[in-house]
């Protein structure tokens, strides 16, 4: 959420907001610094949480994919990277919407709000993370290892800024994502050694958290406004989030390509052990019902 989008009532980016119409509100300043340190980075705890956050086990994202391909079972690629975007931008968008809701519900307290804000900013990594990992997977990256998917996924968060840093650490051109064959995404999960790949895991981290710091906290609170603002504010705020995501993840691998990569082909066919998607990164029902 940008610091702009919160201007209008009075509300100052970053960790240190905490005024209202000229007012101190104790309750945000407490939960403020309950996540956030005086330089404005995460503390311990939001700082595991939001890295485990970015990280989706494989094996949910081919739950995922099976779950498109039982709805849409003579779908291209092409025509399911399009449902997943459909489904991502609807999830989160009412996501984000019903959370900043819930600070107009008689009984619900801002601290409580801003609780459920938080957690609602992990879901939003969680859903992002799912559907890039679901995304480079019908173009054939196989995101098998933890910290390459880690890197991928925080990459296409931090979008033209997380692909300069990973073009400064490799040394490598990595391409603009215009045609398939510029996609970055391919590149770093493919070309790569794993030992460059966690060498470069820790200064994407310092940048996805430094980010976070800055524009996480103003999302919580955003959501946590009073008079119905924060639903607008949530609801719009993670539409936008979610369509900077997309355009992030199309630089990273291009176009889908038509048919489905033969051996994604054969493990989404597999009919056995198939773990269930949870209920928390299922599009909402009224995206399941469109055509």
């Amino acid at each position: 959420m940008a610091s702009k989008d919160l201007n209008h009532v009075g509300m100052p980016p970053g960790p240190g907001f905490a005024r209202s119409a000229g007012k101190v509100n104790p309750a945000v300043q407490i939960a403020a610094d309950a996540a956030f340190d005086k330089q404005g980075r995460p503390t311990p705890a939001i700082h595991n949480m939001l890295l485990k956050a970015v990280e989706v086990q494989r094996p949910l994202v081919l739950a995922n994919l099976r779950r498109l391909r039982k709805r849409y079972p003579h779908a291209t690629a092409y025509e399911l990277s399009q449902r997943l975007e459909r489904d991502f931008l609807n999830g989160v968008g009412s996501g984000g919407a019903a959370i900043g809701a819930t600070a107009i519900i008689p009984g619900v307290g801002t601290v409580v709000a801003l609780s459920i804000s938080a957690a609602a900013t992990l879901v939003f990594l969680e859903a992002t993370a799912l559907y890039a990992q679901s995304i480079a997977e019908l173009h054939g990256v196989r995101l098998q290892d933890p910290q390459s998917a880690q890197l991928t996924v925080m990459a296409i968060i931090l979008g033209e800024e997380g692909q300069a840093m990973l073009t400064g650490l490799t040394g490598h051109a990595l391409g603009t994502g215009k045609t398939p064959m510029q996609a970055w995404g391919k590149t770093v999960s493919k070309s790569l050694p794993l030992t460059t790949v966690k060498s470069l895991v820790g200064p994407m981290q310092k940048m996805f958290l430094k980010k976070m710091a800055a524009k996480g906290s103003v999302s919580i609170v955003g959501k946590a406004l009073p008079f119905g603002i924060g639903a607008a504010v949530g609801g719009i705020g993670n539409y936008m989030m979610g369509k900077a995501v997309i355009a992030s993840a199309n630089r990273a691998f291009g176009p889908a390509p038509m048919e489905i990569p033969a051996l994604l082909l054969e493990e989404l066919e597999a009919t056995s052990k198939q773990p269930k998607l949870p209920k928390a990164l299922k599009p909402p029902k009224a995206s399941r019902r469109s055509k």
